[in-house]
């Protein structure tokens, strides 16, 4: 995948518990989407409820056949921001290395320079030490699919350093997010928190975004609707596909680091998916990758994602169980087109309806990480209020072991934007993007979303309290 693409441009360019219930068909939830926007403030914070409860809605009713480990901040002489020592930590370098006990990691000018024992050597003079003990390291992890869809995230120009620092250590820094990738706001919004993360403003992951979504002509998906109305957003459906072509180099100069395409959009009645044209979804693939960027789409059923994979896109953003079990053939095919997936499981599990079964979602997922095929980690966050990871780690490592799972956060997401040789593993000349999490994550997975510690970039960005 990383063929067709390049590695994105460097961070500086680049731009609790959920409420997913299932509530009835689409023509049921949009008016009550609606009437969850008759003002700004707590109105607003609603809305990220009620299109979660529309995407399940519809999806569901498509009428087709340890103990926190205890940290310090030693410092040897004259130490600079710029040198940290992580100390007496258990390191996991990659998903196939084994894990190092009682490891020193040391990391200068935001690059990590060792991942040793102990016995390897003292830390320098000059260094500032954090001592997590009992806890494990592992590369920064990456969500490959959220949305900048929160108020004070939309809205960030007009917020104050500390709400929105709030906001990102809620949401992603806290569960151990080095980079994001937002699948749908806008380059203007994308680029609003960006660059107050890149100033040093507030703390927090690396953002990538691939701005306004491309959508089939009249075909905005029906939950999504409301949101446009409310926040007054500019239409993102495609008027031809020389207009698309255009947009993707205009989102690509305002900073977009990928493409987001919905080539199965639900919009209810007859039919209930629209699909994007096979000409046009070639066209917008091409323009991106010319660019070195990827492309996402949304595909929904089993037409939406046989005109993604027959024209050029990159990774699926969802699964798509309502079509059923992927036949050998399915995954035959998504290997020789090189489409990663990202299965957003969790999303399915909650809407529980015998037509979007989780499982069958699990099915896809494993029997494409079993043939070769890359799978990320994605919560889809911020479209809904699920920030807290465990549920997603639960049902990926069921799907995909524990490797798959670590190569979902780490490894696979670097691959697929061509950054494998500077993200994803901790090795010397790796950007320091890590995370310390409390015990050990193979004796007890719900570690991985018990963070204590992040640095991205060699920047301590989160400390558990």
């Amino acid at each position: 995948m990383a063929s067709r693409t390049g590695p994105v441009a460097g961070d500086a360019q680049q731009h609790d518990g959920g409420d997913r219930c299932f509530v009835g068909r689409a023509a049921e939830v949009y008016p009550a989407a609606r009437s969850d926007m008759v003002g700004a403030g707590d109105a607003a914070m609603t809305t990220n409820r009620s299109f979660a409860r529309a995407l399940i809605a519809v999806l569901a009713g498509l009428s087709l056949a340890g103990p926190a480990a205890a940290q310090s901040g030693a410092t040897t002489a004259s130490a600079t921001p710029d040198r940290i020592a992580v100390v007496g930590v258990r390191a996991f370098p990659s998903p196939e290395a084994a894990p190092i006990e009682d490891v020193v990691i040391l990391i200068e000018d935001g690059v990590i320079t060792r991942v040793s024992g102990r016995e390897a050597g003292p830390v320098p003079e000059a260094y500032q030490v954090l001592e997590t003990p009992g806890g494990s390291a592992l590369a920064g992890f990456w969500n490959s699919h959220i949305h900048l869809t929160r108020p004070v995230l939309m809205t960030a120009s007009e917020q104050t350093d500390a709400a929105l620092q709030a906001e990102l250590d809620n949401d992603f820094t806290r569960w151990g997010f080095t980079t994001i990738l937002d699948l749908a706001s806008t380059t203007a919004i994308a680029k609003g928190v960006s660059d107050r993360i890149e100033e040093g403003r507030v703390r927090g992951p690396r953002l990538l975004s691939v701005g306004a979504p491309f959508y089939p002509p009249g075909a905005t998906p029906v939950y999504a609707r409301p949101f446009y109305e409310a926040f007054g957003l500019p239409s993102a459906e495609i008027v031809s596909a020389d207009e698309a072509v255009a947009r993707v180099a205009d989102q690509i100069d305002g900073g977009a680091a990928a493409v987001k395409l919905f080539t199965g959009s639900i919009v209810g009645g007859d039919p209930d998916v629209v699909h994007m044209e096979a000409a046009t979804v070639r066209a917008i693939t091409d323009a991106a990758h010319r660019r070195g960027r990827p492309v996402f789409a949304h595909p929904t059923d089993r037409a939406g994602l046989d005109v993604a994979i027959r024209n050029g896109v990159d990774v699926l953003a969802h699964s798509a169980p309502i079509m059923g079990p992927w036949s050998d053939a399915d995954v035959r095919a998504l290997l020789a087109a090189d489409v990663a997936l990202v299965p957003t499981l969790a999303l399915f599990e909650e809407a529980a309806d015998p037509r979007t079964p989780v499982q069958t979602a699990i099915q896809q997922t494993r029997a494409l990480y079993a043939a070769g095929g890359r799978v990320l980690f994605g919560t889809d966050a911020g479209f809904t209020d699920a920030f807290d990871t465990s549920s997603e780690m639960r049902l990926m490592y069921e799907a995909v072991g524990w490797r798959g799972l670590l190569a979902s956060l780490t490894t696979a997401p670097a691959a697929v934007v061509g950054e494998e040789a500077r993200r994803g593993r901790l090795a010397p000349g790796m950007v320091a993007d890590l995370v310390v999490v409390t015990g050990d994550p193979t004796a007890d997975l719900g570690a991985l979303s018990d963070v204590v510690l992040v640095i991205r970039a060699g920047k301590v960005v989160y400390r558990r309290p």
